[in-house]
Formats: C-alpha cells, structure tokens, sequence
C-alpha cells in the first residue's frame, strides 16, 4: 500500500508531506521511503492558528474557520505530494492536523483537538484519508501521546543495550528502549516551542526562529532564569506524561522573564537552549541511554545539538538517519505508518508509553469518491519495522 502521511507540529511551520510504499507480513512491516517536502502554511492560515493558541479567547466561527482552512491547505498539499511523490499511484492519505489544543489536568489527558477537517482532503484526492490519530488512545486512557513510540519501539527493538530515540519539535519527546523490558516514553518538555516564541520576540516578528543557531551560540545561559525556569513542576511529573503549548506557550515566558527580568537578547536564547538539553538529559539520565537517535526541526540548530551532546555524554547524540529516516520527515512518515496500520485493524499507539488501558485502532475513516476497498484485518502485532530503500 502507498500512503501519504501529512503533518504540522506544535511550532505550526507548515504541512510536512511524506510518501511512503508499506507492506506487512506477519510481525514485520517494511517502510520504503518515496520522498518528502513542506509546504509553508499561508500567512493569513498561520495568523489565525496563533492567534487561536491558548491562552487566548476565540470564538466558534474562528475555529470554523481554522478547520476548514487546514483542511483545504492540507488537502492541495497531498494533491501536490501525489503527483510529485507517487507520480499518482497513492492508495491512503493519513492526516495528523494541527493540534490546537491537548487538554492536560496534572498526569490526565481529558481530551485533545486536531483540526484540518478531513473531507477537503478526500474531495480533492478522491482518496481514503484516516484522520483524528491521537483522541482513541485517549479515550482508552491514554495520553494520546507520544505517538512517535511505535514507530521508535519498531525500529530499535532489536537493539541489546538501551537505547533513546528523541525527536525535537516544539515540544521535545522520548522513547527509550530496554532490550526485553517494556519500553518507555514521554514529553521531557519544549524543545524548539519557547526558543521560537523568544525568537520572534527578540526580533520583533521578524523571524519564527533563530537560524542555525546564531543568536543562542552568541550568548550565555542566565543562571537566574535557567534556575527559575527549571523549578517548573513538569520536570517531575512521573512518565507516561505530556504537555504542549497549553504550558510552555508565550504567557509562559513572559510570566518567567517577568519574575527574573529579561536578560540580554543573546543570552536569553542561550538560556533556553539551555533549557531543553538539560531537561532532556535528566529525563534520560536514569535510563542510562548507550546511543540517542534524534530527529525533528531541532536537528538543524547547532547550538541546541551542542549542548545535548555535551550533556547527554558518554551517551553519543546521532540523528535518525543512522536508521535510513531521514529526521525531517519521522513525523510523516509516522502517520503513514499509522494510517497504514489502521485500515489493517492494527493499533496505532502503545500503552506501555502512553498509558492506555489498551492499545485501540487509531483514527476515523473518510472515504473517498470510490467504495473503500475491503482488507482482511490482520491478526499478528508488528514487531519490527525495516526502513528498506524505494523499488525501481
């Protein structure tokens, strides 16, 4: 089956496409990669999502209107990722949405909101789209997250010394692998989602982010704010756990730089840069990691990948890649995995990570222009997942 994975994280960039051929036999699945792209969310899209963000008010004609315009934004993104990707021969499109809002009461999730309505995509595809990946594993009691553990669980199962998978969006996410144990995962806290908000802040709008790094490796952490910031009750929230920009969205760090005072520009990026890999180390420091994989836009900030190796050490920080997935593309492809592991009945999280009383089939089902094409469910849970490269 060829499916398109579509996608936007917490730092709302854009529309991450990604196409993928996979095919089941028994216990193992095989992912070949077709290729992947972003398609920038227009202007007047990205304005009303952040204007809707919490904490802010908003209204049900706002929020209309942000469903209908992911929906239509996402829907000519996998028109284009089927003509360019798949030269038109896709069999399932899955859809992730953006996520406007996950509802967290201390370590309970009550409930979560991904928007992008899913018709617009199967109108203008006329192909099958699985949407809404995250609310089954919810209502199973579930943290609805981190999906990203199946796909990590798959890949690095096979590995006899612990190991970490970390992916680096707006918010930074683990799986840890223990050989024969029951594996872990978890939201450590942001990654690049406080870094973006100062960003923008620092340069009065002018950039979304501080590219390569530049304005954080210029700078040095204020041990003030990186001790307040740091005192935030999050951090000891016992796995499965997650958080958004719910918590650690602008209000959240414009309380902190109220209470401490703002240090220079420079030396405030440092500081939150700071942030991440520190707490993404003592989240791993129990599990004593011998490798880290990462992935996610964070990949591409030198300052951030500096400090996460100096703090993660002995345990070496390499990317995704090392696996054959390309780290720019893993959310993607993991909703086509998902998708793709829906339609066969198979579930599409693990409850040993979010904490489910059961692991449920992931997502609804729009259909397309044509009757859906019936599929024996199949009977055996994967346990491997192989990254193999494109047929001819």
């Amino acid at each position: 089956m060829i499916v398109l994975g579509l996608s936007s994280g917490t730092s709302t960039d854009g529309i991450d496409v990604a196409a993928a051929r996979l095919t089941l036999a028994e216990d193992l699945v095989r992912l070949a990669p077709l290729g992947h792209f972003t398609v920038p969310y227009s202007d007047e899209l990205k304005g009303r999502i952040h204007t809707a963000l919490p904490p802010a008010r908003t209204t049900l004609e706002a929020i209309c209107r942000i469903d209908t315009g992911i929906g239509q934004e996402f829907a000519e993104a996998a028109r284009i990722g089927i003509a360019e990707l798949t030269d038109g021969h896709t069999d399932l499109i899955a859809s992730h949405g953006q996520t406007l809002f996950h509802w967290v009461e201390g370590t309970n999730v009550r409930g979560t909101l991904q928007l992008g309505q899913p018709a617009w995509i199967a109108e203008a595809t006329g192909l099958p789209v699985v949407s809404d990946l995250r609310v089954a594993d919810v209502a199973a009691g579930g943290q609805g997250a981190p999906l990203a553990a199946l796909m990590d669980v798959l890949l690095l199962g096979d590995l006899k010394t612990p190991a970490a998978a970390l992916n680096l969006g707006g918010i930074a996410n683990v799986t840890v692998v223990h050989g024969n144990a029951p594996p872990e995962a978890f939201d450590t806290g942001p990654a690049n989602t406080l870094l973006d908000t100062a960003t923008r802040m620092v340069t009065e709008g002018r950039r979304d982010f501080d590219v390569d790094g530049v304005l954080a490796r210029s700078g040095r952490p204020d041990p003030a704010l990186l001790e307040h910031l740091l005192t935030e009750p999050y951090y000891r929230l016992p796995p499965p756990r997650t958080t958004g920009p719910e918590l650690f969205g602008p209000e959240y760090l414009d309380r902190a730089l109220q209470h401490v005072g703002r240090p220079s520009n420079e030396d405030l990026l440092a500081t939150l840069t700071e942030l991440t890999a520190v707490t993404v180390a003592d989240a791993l420091r129990p599990h004593s990691p011998t490798r880290v994989l990462a992935s996610g836009g964070g990949v591409h900030n030198p300052a951030l990948m500096e400090r996460l190796t100096n703090h993660l050490a002995p345990a070496p920080l390499h990317t995704s890649a090392d696996l054959g997935m390309d780290p720019d593309a893993k959310e993607a492809y993991l909703f086509a995995l998902i998708g793709f592991l829906s339609r066969y009945g198979l579930a599409g999280s693990l409850p040993a990570c979010t904490g489910a009383r059961r692991a449920p089939v992931a997502g609804r089902l729009t259909p397309g222009t044509e009757p859906l094409r019936p599929i024996t469910p199949a009977t055996t849970r994967p346990r491997r997942l192989i990254i193999e490269p494109p047929n001819p």
